[in-house]
């Protein structure tokens, strides 16, 4: 959701893409947030509840909440990394693609053939 927030701010209002993936983790957060804490308020009871068997669904809860909050803490603090990087990388390359093809073009002599 984040980069999807990120590109369009990119393509339709011309911002670079620190600017572009701040927002969007700025835009994106309240809802990432509500999605990952209902799951954990579902997962909870199954995590400390108790009664028959109980023991058997004990650590799926526990897994689920542990799972639930690792994954928010990655998903928050390494997507907009990530994104950055990989956008240094594409202009890196498209530079990299643009000194290759300037080399290649032969230079306009005066005489046609």
């Amino acid at each position: 959701m984040m980069i999807d927030f990120a590109l369009a701010a990119e393509r339709n209002e011309g911002k670079n893409s620190r600017d572009a993936i701040y927002e969007a983790c700025q835009l994106r957060f309240r809802p990432i947030m509500m999605t990952t804490v209902a799951a954990l308020f579902g997962g909870l009871p199954l995590a400390i509840g108790g009664g028959a068997g109980s023991e058997l669904r004990r650590p799926l809860g526990i897994t689920i909440v542990g799972g639930l909050l690792v994954s928010q803490a990655l998903t928050l603090y390494t997507t907009p990394v990530i994104y950055l990087y990989l956008d240094r990388f594409r202009l890196w390359v498209a530079q990299v693609r643009g000194k290759a093809r300037a080399a290649e073009v032969p230079e306009a002599s005066g005489s046609a053939l």
